[in-house]
């Protein structure tokens, strides 16, 4: 694949046609990472520009406000073609996003998608194979989970920093737009025996259980937290964030009450976590 960075180097962001302004360093990963798949850049996952870029998943997505349509617009405004039209998953996916976030789980029906994707009832079953796989692949893209297992990949301090950049990792995945896992969350709440909830908590909550609770494990085993069941322990520590993040939208609305911000609130929610389940340091014991 040939390519000109020469626009590129002279411009240290580039500014697409809609969305943030894209550093050139970013652009530069998508054509490298492009080069070594032999792809377009279109059709290069995330995943591997950001290893290119030499960051994770979750801060590329946050550089790029959260979609990498930002990321293909700089490249083709640095007079580099993207390639075609994204390939009928990539679309479906962003489309059914989309229509979650705005409308509920409810508006996502294989017609709408397929509308807004710009393509056919059966080429979404080709690609899926139908609407819960769909919604699946949905909730697997813009789900924090990807970016949990990233952070507890990684190697981390005492357990009151550990949490308190776990709840960081949570507000910058669940404050991305489209925000479809509040708007799922939602139906769960108001039609949890709906088919096609329970189909996203037969797959979800065991991927969910399974990551943090390796964590927890290994948390118990060293005598850092309280030796509890699994699911008290991941409602302790996701429900306070998420229950914020969830409705923080409506209260910054609302002249009800000034929130902190959100490292503040990270603070507070660490603090209350490891006061209510870390084992104290026997040096504290009488």
């Amino acid at each position: 694949m040939e390519r000109d960075l020469t626009a590129i180097d002279n411009h240290p962001e580039v500014a697409g046609d809609h969305g943030p302004v894209v550093a050139a360093e970013l652009v530069d990963a998508a054509l490298r990472a492009a080069e070594a798949l032999g792809k377009d850049v279109a059709d290069v996952p995330v995943v591997a520009i950001a290893h290119q870029a030499g960051i994770s998943r979750s801060t590329l997505l946050r550089r790029l406000g959260g979609s990498r349509a930002a990321l293909d617009a700089a490249v083709r405004t640095a007079g580099i073609d993207p390639g075609g039209q994204p390939p009928v998953r990539v679309r479906a996916l962003d489309a059914a996003a989309a229509l979650i976030s705005e409308s509920g789980l409810a508006a996502a029906t294989l017609e709408a998608v397929a509308t807004r994707a710009d393509c056919s009832v059966y080429s979404l079953h080709a690609a899926f194979g139908g609407r819960d796989e769909l919604m699946r692949a949905v909730f697997e893209r813009h789900s924090p989970i990807l970016d949990i297992e990233e952070f507890l990949d990684q190697p981390h301090g005492d357990l009151r920093d550990t949490v308190r950049a776990f709840y960081q990792v949570m507000a910058e995945a669940l404050g991305r737009q489209p925000r479809v896992v509040p708007a799922l969350f939602a139906e769960a709440f108001a039609r949890p025996t709906s088919p096609a909830v329970q189909s996203l908590t037969r797959h979800a909550a065991p991927r969910m259980f399974g990551v943090l609770g390796q964590w927890f494990t290994t948390q118990i085993r060293d005598g850092h937290i309280r030796d509890l069941p699994t699911p008290l322990l991941v409602q302790q520590l996701m429900a306070p964030m998420m229950v914020h993040l969830f409705m923080r939208p409506v209260a910054e609305n609302s002249s009800a009450a000034a929130l902190p911000d959100i490292d503040t609130v990270c603070d507070i929610f660490a603090d209350a976590f490891v006061r209510a389940l870390a084992v104290p340091d026997e040096r504290q014991q009488p």
